[in-house]
Order: structure tokens, then sequence, then C-alpha cells
């Protein structure tokens, strides 16, 4: 098969090939530049990725130019800031990593951007602008910046403003904190635009992007005896178009929706999904495998779509007692439990994205594999970010994995797969066939043949 995705409009099968790859090729990478997220904005114009060291990168893709037709839609460094630095916690002596979990943008009101960031305990609000212009001319400054005497000053000047190279500037403009005693995993800006969410293990708040002093709990699952935690919340998101709903999934496979008009702390759930257990295939990993690691509800606000170790499951909202799909994502893992406990891999987290029209999926695998989903045909394919094959517009084989027996010509044994090169984070472009995928310190981008 030729490639997977459904496409936005168009809905036939989808030919994938290499766009382009940022980062060093290093054979040691620095722990700092391993990216920890990625997200397109609102237009699909910009693309941030957080990483390790506390860094964001924004980078802009290029307008249409008839003279270079090649760089059509290629993303270039925009803006460069530290968005979190280090820190301590003197109370619990422990230390606060910079390592940006997620990024979330604003929808755009004018011409500067905003997104939030957030590590482990700190949400930041921060402002993207240009300038191009500057004043000059000012009454009480010299050009050169020094204030002047004001017993010299004899006339008045109107200050002139003067064409200067762009600069973009990052600023941080809110600074949300101390509202959460655990790791925060999830933040996710909700319809109304004004308030957003953010949760850790045990809690998810409710936060006007006004106010940073106060936050509303609106979810506690914390019991009042710690030895009797059974669960924990791994993820939660807001719908895309209703902005009283959300929804938050834990380590027991589970996700709850909540409807925040029926009261304010929503310890009881509107709506509650989970699939039955198939007690012949229990094992001792059961439990660890089927930790949610991840949701996203379809841009039509119909479906969602839960990430967990082994498979990608699509639920409709209006049945909870099983998902309409269910896609395994790297299946020949099975029989290797064991020894991804033993390497902590079984503890790995990945994400999954909805391609643009919602009628494909895609998510990440181990040896720096990612999985795609046609919905509609439910065919699927797997392909691979590497260096190897990236020469421009060159399109993506297929790649096969052989859980045992004789291996074909192409296929890779599963004995050989690199657990260390995992796509753990992955984006797609909110309206093209663009897809953003974080390979360790590189960020490799792949686009439809068409375009």
């Amino acid at each position: 098969m030729a490639g997977a995705g459904g496409g936005c409009p168009g809905g036939h099968d989808l030919q994938w090939c290499f766009s382009q790859v940022k980062g060093a090729i290093d054979e040691d990478v620095a722990e700092a530049d391993i990216i920890s997220t990625v997200e397109f904005n609102y237009s699909g114009d910009l693309l941030a990725t957080g990483d390790k060291g506390g860094r964001v990168v924004i980078f802009q893709r290029e307008p249409e130019n008839k003279a270079r037709p090649q760089a059509r839609g290629e993303y270039n460094v925009y803006s460069t800031f530290q968005s979190h630095e280090p820190e301590f916690d003197y109370l619990k002596s422990l230390e606060i990593e910079e390592k940006i979990n997620k990024i979330r943008w604003l929808p755009q009101q004018n011409a500067a951007h905003f997104l939030l960031s957030t590590n482990d305990k700190t949400i930041k609000l921060w402002k993207i602008s240009e300038r191009d212009k500057r004043a000059e001319g000012y009454n009480l400054k010299d050009e050169d910046g020094r204030l002047r005497d004001p017993f010299r000053i004899t006339a008045l000047r109107v200050p002139v403003l003067k064409p200067m190279d762009l600069m973009v500037e990052a600023s941080p403009r809110r600074v949300f904190a101390n509202a959460h005693t655990y790791h925060i995993n999830s933040i996710s800006v909700n319809s109304d635009h004004e308030t957003y969410l953010s949760a850790d293990d045990l809690r998810v708040n409710l936060w006007h992007l006004e106010v940073t002093h106060k936050s509303f709990n609106i979810v506690d699952i914390k019991p009042a005896n710690m030895e009797e935690l059974t669960e924990v919340i791994t993820a939660a998101e807001c719908h895309p178009h209703q902005c009283n709903v959300f929804v938050y999934s834990s380590s027991k496979g589970t996700v709850r929706l909540c409807d925040m008009r029926s009261a304010a702390l929503c310890d009881q759930h509107a709506k509650f999904f989970e699939e039955p257990e198939d007690p012949s295939s229990r094992s001792f990993f059961s439990e660890i495998i089927s930790s949610i690691s991840d949701v996203k509800f379809s841009h039509s606000g119909r479906y969602m779509m839960t990430r967990d170790y082994l498979s990608v499951k699509v639920w409709d909202l209006h049945m909870e007692r099983r998902p309409v799909e269910t896609h395994q994502v790297h299946e020949y893992l099975r029989g290797k439990l064991c020894s991804l406990y033993e390497n902590d891999c079984i503890f790995d987290k990945f994400e999954c994205c909805w391609g643009c029209a919602d009628s494909a999926i895609m998510t990440g695998s181990y040896n720096n594999f990612f999985r795609m989903f046609d919905r509609s045909t439910r065919r699927d394919v797997t392909l691979e970010a590497s260096r190897e094959n990236s020469k421009p517009r060159a399109s993506l084989k297929p790649r096969r994995v052989c859980a045992g027996g004789k291996r074909k010509k192409d296929e890779i044994s599963v004995d050989s797969l690199d657990f260390n090169r995992k796509i753990l984070h992955s984006a797609w472009h909110p309206t093209d066939n663009v897809i953003a995928v974080a390979a360790t310190n590189n960020l490799y981008i792949f686009q439809d043949k068409v375009n």
C-alpha cells in the first residue's frame, strides 16, 4: 500500500514524502536537546517544539514564492526562547526540571501570537510579536540612549518611526504557578478561548487566562488515605466546541467525560468510557499496558481517540461501553513485555493525533517508526523517520516488522528494533496533509505527494 491517511478533502490513499528535518546529527545527543512536545498553531503557519532544556523553538511556514516553488511550505526558525529554568522546591527538597511538558497555542486575535507552555509545576503565557520599526527623535534621550540635560533642550521634536530589521520578541505575559502539588501532564485551551485546563496526577484545575493568582479545582481524585489510591489522571482535554465539556483519562484505561454545567466540582462524571477486559488475556502487565497515555477529541467533536501502550482506540461519544475502532500499533511487542518492563520502555507515553479531516490517525512506535491508520479503508502503514531517506520529495517506503518465523526481504526482525529511538511526540497540520514528528533531538516534517 502506498500510504494511509485518507487526506483532508479527497479520501484517496496518500503517498507521504520527506519534506525537511531540523536538528543536529550528533551521535551523542545532549539530554537538554531532546524534544518533549510538538504543536501546530490554529492556522498551521507556526509550529512550536519544546525540549528537555526548557527551550521553545517556533518554526514559521514559508509563504508561496514563484521564484522558489520548491521551498513552498518549508518551515524555518522564527523564534527561540528559554521558557522555563530549573528550580528547587526547598520545602520538599525537590528539583523541578525545566523540561517543557506541553505547549498549547491560543487562537490568534491580532498581529501577535500567544502560547501556553508548562513544565511540571508552572504554566506560562508567552506573547510572540514582531517589530520592524523603531522610534527615533526622542526629546529627553540622545540617539545613543543617554538622557539629555533638560536645560539644553530648546526645541521639541516629534519622534518618527524608522524601518529596522525584523525582530521577533517573545515576552512572558502571565505566570500561573503554585496550583499543582503533583506533576502537570496536560494543558488544554477551552473553546471559549478565555479559560484553560491543567491536569496533574490527582487533580484538574480550571484557569482564566487573565487571572494568575487563583484557579478552580474541578476534579480531585485524591483519597483521604493515600494508601487507597488505585489510579491516577494521565491526560485531560477540553471539547473542541462545547466549552462546558472535558474528558480526563486514567492509568486504569478509563476515560471520564464531565459537564461543568452540572456541578462546580466534577467528581461525578457524565459519561464513563471503558472497554471490558477479556479475562483470558489477563497477565501481570495488563494494568500497565492499559494505562492511557493520551486522549484527543476529533476536530468534529463527535469522537475521541485514546492511546494505550499497544493500541489506539476511537470512541463515539454517544457509546460508552466499547470503542468503535481499535487499531493495533505494535502487536508484535506483546511477547516482549517482560524485557520492555525490565528496561522501563513499558512506561513510555506515546501521543496520538487526528488527521485534518478526522479520516486518519497517527501515533508513534519504536525504531523511529510511526503508524498511520486510514479510518475509512481500515488500511494502515508503518513509516520511518530517518535521515537515510531524507532526500527532498523522496517517497517514504512502508516498513514491515517480522514477529517470528522466516523474514522476508524488506522486513525488520522484531529483535533488531532499537528501543532507544522512539516517536513519542507528533502533530498533524490542522488543514493540510503535513505532519511533524519528533525523533529524539530531530524534528521531521513530511507532506503528501500532492502538496
